[in-house]
């Protein structure tokens, strides 16, 4: 009997140990080390542990119809996004309607109301939660002394688009019409959000603008935001295609699961072939790598984009070309009324020419625009930042300058 109970550990324990070794090797084959980032052996390490878990959680999400429950759930997140008390602040978990949300409330006693900080956490859609931005956002609160509301938006693999930007809207929406009770300027209110919550982030302040029965937003801050799925030619995009922890490969499944398109589409995605000519002409100003700085060109080739123009990839993802899913694309006089705006990009990151470009489309409609570019930064950097012994420097330093400009508004 004990020997029939050894054979599935044994199997079990084959198993994890050949997955650790598969993922060892697909790091080292397909994984780009940036040569200015500091401390790579902890880069690597962070890396294959990705891998690693993402791997288990798709063998366990097919075995139980889910996407990634294993990262959902497994005690290494758990113990890695372990989540900090601060006696300084008062943590409350609430319900906006069905939306789950985090408030922050510093308790220092204020002579005046504080500002608000709406915060919308990065993931791709598919990761992220209350939980692993807790950190993040207990700093924000503190450093900036401001009340911060946190948005826990429905996500993959049971809601797809538009559920994030229709959650986040309406639990904005509700924080600003009440204001007065968490103590909060109505004139100084942010909005704030990082990666796909950075897109989200622009996408709110965008659809606010114009509504003159509720507080006007008095800036947003977009920390290395996704601003467009259509032009995927992008210099950042062939420079740091294989960079973690967002890669080519991982950002366009991503899209695809969210959008609802099939994942077979993703070389016409790539080459631009479902971007109608006339759509092309049009945005191209706005969305052409010509208006990436030369210094962020190294080493990039630039390719005929669009390809061309294929019907069946646009009737299949069209929708790309909606400006709810591309806020640059909005109109002149939409993007002219927005607020300041603070901008974080990373060298090595995928999305750095997305920032570029949108911080471009503001700033030719007079809309004043702070950009802070962190030549060592990554993707997704910021969650490291009190993850010792993994933190990086590129960490503290994002938010520390998100801090800083909040607290200076």
């Amino acid at each position: 009997m004990a020997v029939l109970l050894l054979v599935p550990l044994l199997g079990l324990l084959i198993f994890f140990l050949g997955l650790l070794i598969w993922t060892i090797f697909k790091h080292f084959l397909s994984t780009d080390v940036p040569s200015a980032l500091q401390h790579p052996v902890r880069f690597r390490i962070l890396d294959c542990a990705f891998i690693y878990v993402f791997t288990l959680g798709g063998w366990e999400g097919q075995e139980h119809g889910t996407s990634n429950g294993y990262f959902a759930t497994s005690p290494g997140k758990k113990k890695l996004f372990q989540k900090k008390k601060d006696p300084k602040v008062v943590v409350t978990d609430l319900r906006f309607g069905t939306i789950p949300v985090r408030l922050f409330q510093p308790k220092a006693v204020s002579c005046s109301s504080r500002g608000g900080i709406v915060f919308y956490h990065g993931g791709a859609s598919l990761v992220g939660n209350l939980d692993i931005y807790h950190n993040v956002c207990l700093f924000l609160a503190l450093e900036a002394d401001s009340v911060l509301l946190s948005v826990g938006y429905r996500k993959l693999p049971d809601h797809h688009y538009p559920v994030v930007t229709k959650d986040c809207l309406n639990a904005t929406i509700h924080f600003l019409k009440s204001l007065k009770s968490y103590g909060v300027d109505p004139s100084r209110v942010v909005v704030c959000g990082e990666s796909a919550g950075g897109g989200t982030a622009a996408q709110i302040t965008q659809a606010l603008v114009g509504q003159n029965d509720l507080p006007q937003i008095r800036a947003q801050v977009l920390i290395y935001p996704v601003i467009q799925a259509i032009n995927f030619q992008l210099p950042s995009i062939q420079q740091n295609q294989n960079v973690p922890f967002l890669t080519w490969d991982f950002l366009i499944m991503c899209i695809c699961k969210y959008m609802a398109i099939d994942i077979s589409w993703r070389d016409a995605m790539l080459k631009g072939t479902f971007i109608p000519p006339e759509t092309w002409k049009k945005y191209r100003k706005w969305l052409s790598s010509d208006n990436i700085p030369k210094r962020f060109k190294k080493k990039y080739q630039e390719p005929q984009f669009p390809g061309p123009f294929n019907e069946a990839a646009y009737l299949e993802t069209k929708h790309l070309l909606d400006v709810e899913n591309a806020p640059i694309l909005a109109d002149d006089e939409i993007i002219a009324q927005l607020p300041e705006a603070f901008f974080v990009s990373c060298e090595n990151d995928i999305l750095r020419d997305h920032t570029l470009l949108y911080k471009k489309r503001l700033e030719d409609q007079g809309v004043p625009v702070s950009w802070y570019h962190v030549e060592d930064g990554f993707h997704g950097c910021i969650l490291s930042f009190d993850k010792k012994p993994f933190s990086f420097p590129c960490s503290v330093k994002i938010l520390n300058a998100v801090a800083d400009y909040i607290k200076g508004l």
